[in-house]
């Protein structure tokens, strides 16, 4: 369309320019017409005056038509001038978009080019990929001819296995139809007489699970007692507090029957542990020998007993504290819900009652429980605890808020708030415990199933009591047997201590350089001390000459000083009061000795020395002593240390270890990430490769498909037309 314009509008300017040249010469043309007709007038003014009419009417003529050439050129010309400066915007526009057509065409050429290249990286990968799948089909299906031979081979040796077992069977049920006159162990009735095996795996299984039901019964034993005793406490401080005023006579009598809760919670451990006593590596335990289990049921009804007791008691108390004065309506809506927890509380352990007296019953009666109701009634223990637990959680939350509550309260004393924490603390355990339970019992139910009820093998009846004690002494017959064959055996490291100790040197992670450096300044300890050993040996020798040299001078001292008292009598035999104040002073006079341990003061008496001597000799035991009692601490703190020393170093080479495993591992996930995303991307490229190449093929096959039916479709018409021209040339 605008190379259309443009050549109109050239064809328009070249129009005008031509029509402008011709105006241009017939203007020419009519000035010197008029030039020669003025000249011709000059000379025939005469003649000219009867046509000057005439002439001037030509020249009026002329000059309208002049004037309208002249305006019609100027309106060319201005024409002629719009249509260049449209032009040469137009001209402008088409450059600058044309070079901006050209620029694109470039990108787009680059494009296509990066495109092209692409694709054919795309399509030699493709081929590629073609040529491994075409392999990698060649081989499957090398391998799938294996398989089918394998297969046949397979199917002939099952056929003559089957004939060969089926023969056999018939010349064992021969034998046994010709050899056995009886079959014990088509009767389950016979087959319960049978001497079952004794399974130590199931005995060491079974005790373990005891001892952890021990270990949760006994957490539940403290926490009723903490519970039921500070119930008590609670009982005796709040709404009245006994020590200010006498509290109700159903607190009085609620408190007294707490207060014998002990009589009744204990036995319930102590049943427990006698079961779990009972049950050792060399016994049967099943529900029908399960004797101790029947004492831990009568401790539970007992208990049981106790709670039907104090159960009226507590819910009066509550009712009571509802009444008072003090509780306010949240406080009285806490009450009502601990009301309905108790009563719960206690209908949950009429249920476990009952279904542990159950269990407790095939040892007593063993037809009064059925085997086939072993697993619903463990299945109705675990229901009941988890509901136990979900009592016991209301009421925690009850009473926590029954204590916040009881705080705000104007009476409320230090001794209430501390006593309800005590007890908040002890439903928490008794929660705690419970939930255990629960859960314990839910993981081992299958465990407790199939550990409490086996027998004789192939039978479905139980193991009778007499049963198990046949298989009991069978079982010390084996033992004694087997003990008469083995043959003593070279002392060497149990096998289980082995496996401890290479476990211990496999995770251990010190080195030969840090236990070389350990021997290395354990012997230089050791020198330091050789050499002060030395040296302290060489101090008390010296310390022990100079003892000697002291006492030597302390008896000389004393030997000339009493020389000279008795001089001093022999001079003055007069003078008796003088001679008794000597004799009384001379020896009392103290006289000081110095020694490395010391300074020792001692009198004259020579009966004296030796306590003297015997009092450094006491003072130098304990110096030594203390000594030796402190090197003896020293010795064992730089052991300590040095073990210290090892282990934080071990532990810091397993650290190092460990996060160096971990930074590997960390690497490893990360090119595992990695090689997944690309291996999604090749897929996904994959995939659309060969869409698009189906697409294509489809396609492909649709035009040949319309071609075909072209070509029929002429051939068709050419046959039509050949023989329509063959009939005519018959009828010519």
């Amino acid at each position: 369309m605008k190379d259309q314009s443009l050549r109109k509008l050239q064809q328009e300017m070249d129009s005008l320019s031509f029509r402008n040249q011709q105006l241009a010469k017939r203007v020419e043309l009519l000035q010197d017409e008029l030039a020669l007709s003025e000249a011709r007038g000059k000379k025939n003014k005469k003649s000219a005056e009867s046509s000057s009419q005439l002439s001037q009417e030509q020249k009026s003529v002329f000059n309208e038509d002049l004037q309208k050439k002249i305006e019609e050129n100027e309106r060319l010309h201005i024409l002629f001038f719009e249509a260049d400066e449209q032009h040469k915007r137009l001209e402008a526009e088409l450059r600058t978009r044309l070079e901006v057509l050209e620029t694109d065409a470039a990108q787009h050429q680059a494009v296509v080019d990066s495109l092209t290249r692409k694709y054919t990286d795309t399509i030699e990968k493709l081929q590629n990929d073609k040529a491994k799948l075409e392999i990698k089909s060649q081989t499957l299906e090398r391998e799938a001819k294996d398989c089918r031979l394998r297969t046949e081979e397979c199917q002939q040796q099952l056929k003559n296995l089957q004939a060969a077992l089926g023969s056999r069977l018939e010349e064992s049920l021969c034998i046994i139809n010709e050899k056995v006159p009886f079959n014990d162990t088509k009767s389950n009735r016979y087959n319960a007489l049978n001497v079952p095996l004794h399974n130590r795996r199931y005995q060491l299984k079974l005790r373990d699970l005891a001892g952890q039901a021990l270990a949760f019964v006994q957490e539940l034993v403290t926490a009723l007692l903490n519970f039921h005793t500070y119930t008590e406490q609670k009982v005796q401080i709040f709404p009245i507090d006994s020590a200010t005023d006498t509290i109700s006579p159903l607190n009085q009598k609620f408190s007294q029957y707490l207060h014998e809760n002990a009589s009744y919670v204990r036995p319930l451990e102590e049943g427990m542990l006698q079961l779990f006593e009972s049950i050792t590596e060399d016994t049967v335990t099943v529900l029908e020998t399960a004797v101790k289990l029947k004492a831990f049921s009568e401790h539970l009804a007992s208990y049981l007993c106790f709670l039907r007791k104090i159960l009226p008691y507590q819910l009066k108390s509550l009712e009571e504290e509802c009444e008072s004065s003090l509780c306010t309506a949240a406080l009285r809506a806490r009450n009502m819900d601990l009301h309905r927890d108790m009563k719960r509380l206690t209908a949950v352990f009429e249920k476990l009652h009952t279904y542990v007296s159950l269990l407790a019953l095939p040892s007593r009666k063993p037809e009064g429980l059925l085997r086939t109701n072993y697993n619903l009634v463990f299945t109705n223990i675990a229901t009941s605890l988890h509901g136990f637990h979900d009592t016991l959680k209301d009421i925690s939350k009850h009473y926590s808020q029954k204590a916040t509550l009881e705080q705000d309260v104007p009476t409320a004393t230090q001794k209430l708030i501390t006593t309800n924490d005590c007890i908040l603390s002890s439903v928490v355990a008794l929660t705690n415990g419970v939930g255990k339970i629960a859960s314990f019992f839910s993981n081992n139910l299958d465990h407790f199933t199939t550990l409490l009820s086996y027998g004789p093998k192939g039978g479905t009846e139980f193991i009778s009591p007499l049963s198990a004690e046949c298989m009991l002494q069978y079982k010390k017959k084996a033992v004694a047997y087997m003990k008469s064959l083995k043959k003593p055996c070279a002392d060497s490291v149990p096998y289980e201590e082995a496996l401890a100790n290479r476990r211990v040197l496999l995770s251990s992670t010190e080195s030969r350089e840090g236990l070389a450096q350990q021997v290395q300044q354990s012997l230089e300890k050791i020198a330091k001390l050789e050499q002060e050993k030395e040296h302290w040996m060489l101090e008390a020798q010296l310390a022990k000459i100079k003892l000697e040299k002291e006492n030597q001078k302390l008896k000389n001292s004393l030997s000339g000083h009493l020389t000279e008292t008795v001089q001093e009598c022999s001079v003055l035999p007069n003078v008796a009061e003088q001679k008794k104040e000597i004799a009384e002073k001379s020896p009392r006079e103290p006289i000081k000795s110095t020694s490395l341990i010391g300074m020792l003061t001692v009198t004259a008496d020579n009966e004296k020395a030796p306590d003297a001597e015997s009092r450094e000799d006491l003072i130098k035991n304990h110096y030594m002593s203390r000594i030796a009692e402190v090197t003896s601490h020293l010795q064992l703190a730089d052991s300590k240390s040095v073990h210290f020393h090892a282990e934080c170093r071990a532990l810091a080479k397993r650290l190092s270890l460990a996060e160096k495993s971990k930074e590997s591992l960390m690497e490893e996930l990360k090119l595992a990430s990695q090689n997944i995303s690309r291996l999604q991307d090749e897929l996904m490229t994959t995939k659309r490769s060969y869409e698009d190449q189906l697409s294509m093929m489809s396609d492909h096959l649709c035009s040949m498909n319309e071609t075909l039916t072209k070509q029929r479709e002429e051939i068709d018409t050419l046959k039509m037309t050949n023989k329509g021209n063959s009939k005519k040339n018959k009828n010519r």
